[in-house]
């Protein structure tokens, strides 16, 4: 990763404390911030090119220009593989991509048909979201994955369907309350299945383990703020993929909590009111305005519920990662599925045909950058400028 580009340097973590669920709540809600989808390719790669002249050390502190720089970078690129995350699947998509499944979800008097198609609609969503940002450390098969995908469909259509004939069977409870359930039978079906889903998705990572490396941080449990240089994998651990599946999974649960909640109990209580009964057609848009709200601010409250690169004691994993490090030592894994960190980069830019790769390969020191290239607002980067004279 950072090996492949010139320069020791790691940026840090974020601007915001990390080892906090206010400062992961804050920070989560940068990477979901979706102006970054409108960022282009070249100003995509105008950030790389500043997050690497700050591994190099031609920028010296952390300015206003390169914490935006590493925004875009951080939203945009797995932090394994270091390639863009097909848009639709980002987190910065995610509150637009589940808007239109959500209201569909969640329209009044939906019958049959409508519950599963709305339903297969969202977990056709849940698993590409899932896929394209799983753990890349261990692959998924295309078998696995169709086999994971029909039997999240599966669960999730039978939860709902299930509580739809259900509820109305319930003779004790009152029409409001009768009402109320009902409205909720999707929330069910979304946090059973979307869990579930999670598992189906990730399975072949708690079967065959991921990545465990040594840790830079001091106490479990705690974020780690800043990349190895270049660390080479402790082994595989199940053990570790567990628990990062299982983060994973609850961090849907809660992430749904809130969409999947409030926004019926409030069309319910909205409904009865003499302005919405002689505005029926309002009904679509305010139940959109209030799924988008509440996703707005719930998914960056879900995912900073764990953070991302997580570390705990070696001796909660397998013996043998223990014995590498010792007992007391402590190891670190990649979690997945929240904001992802400024090393993936470095992955990302390691080709043939960047201009870092090819000023690493010549092995070319830049000279030191001028006031314009420190403030991030140079075209071109300093090592750039060096191969052209090198060529001359």
């Amino acid at each position: 990763m950072s090996a492949s580009l010139p320069g020791k340097r790691e940026l840090p973590a974020s601007q915001y404390n990390l080892g906090t669920y206010w400062g992961r709540v804050r920070q989560s809600a940068e990477i979901a911030d979706p102006r970054t989808l409108f960022i282009s390719d070249a100003g995509l790669e105008h950030a790389k090119s500043l997050v690497s002249s700050y591994k190099q050390g031609y920028v010296q502190s952390m300015t206003p220009d390169l914490w935006n720089a590493k925004k875009i970078v951080d939203s945009t690129l797995h932090p394994d593989t270091g390639k863009p995350v097909f848009l639709p699947f980002r987190m910065s998509c995610f509150v637009i991509s589940n808007l239109i499944v959500t209201a569909g979800m969640l329209t009044p008097g939906l019958r049959t048909r409508g519950t599963l198609l709305w339903q297969i609609a969202n977990q056709s969503l849940n698993v590409g979201i899932n896929n394209a940002n799983a753990n890349k450390s261990t692959s998924l098969s295309t078998s696995t994955l169709l086999q994971s995908y029909f039997l999240a469909v599966s669960a999730s259509c039978s939860v709902a369907l299930g509580l739809n004939s259900l509820v109305p069977r319930v003779k004790r409870l009152s029409p409001t309350t009768r009402t109320i359930l009902t409205r909720l039978v999707p929330f069910a079906a979304v946090a059973s299945a979307g869990a579930l889903n999670v598992f189906l998705m990730r399975g072949e990572e708690i079967r065959r383990g991921i990545d465990v490396f040594p840790s830079l941080s001091s106490a479990p449990g705690a974020p780690v703020e800043k990349e190895e240089k270049h660390v080479e994998s402790l082994g595989k651990s199940r053990k570790a993929a567990t628990i990062a599946v299982t983060e994973t999974a609850l961090s849907r649960v809660l992430n749904a909590t809130p969409i999947m909640v409030l926004p019926p109990l409030v069309l319910v209580r909205l409904q009865r009111t003499e302005w919405l009964k002689r505005r029926p057609r309002m009904m679509l848009p305010i139940n959109l305005g209030l799924i988008l709200t509440t996703s707005i601010f719930a998914l960056p409250l879900a995912l900073g519920a764990f953070p991302q690169r997580q570390a705990i004691k070696a001796k909660s994993l397998e013996s043998e990662i223990a014995e590498k490090v010792g007992a007391e030592g402590m190891v670190e894994f990649n979690r997945d599925l929240a904001p992802r960190t400024s090393a993936q980069v470095t992955s990302y830019t390691a080709d043939d045909h960047t201009p870092s790769a090819r000023a690493g390969h010549r092995n070319l020191e830049a000279p030191p950058p001028s006031a314009g290239e420190a403030k991030g607002t140079a075209t071109s980067l300093p090592w750039e400028e060096k191969k052209q004279q090198h060529d001359k």
